[in-house]
């Protein structure tokens, strides 16, 4: 079942003992075009404090109600090590949260998330300066909302969401919205037709022309969820 990513903003996040806060952002690789992190925000419980927490935690993304089950403690969310809010997650960072939650470092795997817990959590590891410097493949859904799409013959829109795969945590579409171009519609583009990102100019290009955009199926956005 696909999700809308932007409908998953703002949803509060609960682990096996309480509430931890709520979704901030997505973390995905955007060559693999797969969800690597939830970013929660802990609010007050935690002093405002981001963490990254796996998909492994959720399972699936199947889930009802007005809040996600996070197969965690508060303890381990607490001990988590911490990441600083608009800066690029760096691939020491990445292991030391890995080894923190004992789960193997997968970089360049690219696996699919599948259900699973995690075990009994270690101390988690003194963080040093990374040799490897950033990953410049883990980008922010936030960050790339906006972002207008670009074929060889002008822009026709910009990104406004996300469809995930609820058991995957595939990205299966970005949706667009056309504008005046297209009546305004809203239409889905498979991560497939995307040449490359640039992040200087803030643009999606892509390898489609504006008849081929027009084919496209198109895709009636949900309202926001309430925000806290």
């Amino acid at each position: 079942m696909l999700r809308s990513i932007r409908q998953l903003y703002w949803k509060k996040l609960a682990a096996s003992d309480g509430h931890i806060g709520h979704v901030k952002d997505f973390y995905f690789n955007d060559q693999r075009w797969t969800v690597r992190y939830v970013v929660a925000d802990t609010g007050s419980w935690l002093s405002d404090r981001l963490v990254l927490i796996s998909p492994r935690a959720f399972g699936n993304l199947h889930q009802g109600g007005d809040c996600l089950l996070v197969n965690l403690t508060r303890q381990q969310i607490e001990n988590s090590p911490a990441i600083e809010s608009h800066k690029p997650v760096s691939r020491q960072y990445e292991e030391a949260l890995y080894h923190y939650y004992g789960l193997p470092s997968d970089w360049d795997e690219g696996e699919m998330w599948g259900a699973g817990g995690f075990p009994e959590a270690p101390p988690p590891p003194h963080l040093t300066p990374s040799k490897q410097g950033n990953d410049l493949h883990l980008q922010s859904t936030q960050a790339l909302s906006g972002y207008p799409i670009q074929t060889s013959e002008g822009a026709i829109g910009h990104v406004i969401d996300f469809m995930i795969d609820d058991k995957s945590w595939a990205i299966c579409h970005l949706v667009v919205e056309t504008g005046h171009w297209y009546s305004g519609k809203e239409i889905v583009i498979s991560p497939k037709h995307i040449a490359r990102i640039s992040y200087e100019e803030e643009k999606i290009f892509v390898d489609l022309t504006k008849e081929a955009i027009l084919q496209a199926p198109q895709y009636h956005v949900p309202p926001l969820s309430h925000m806290p």
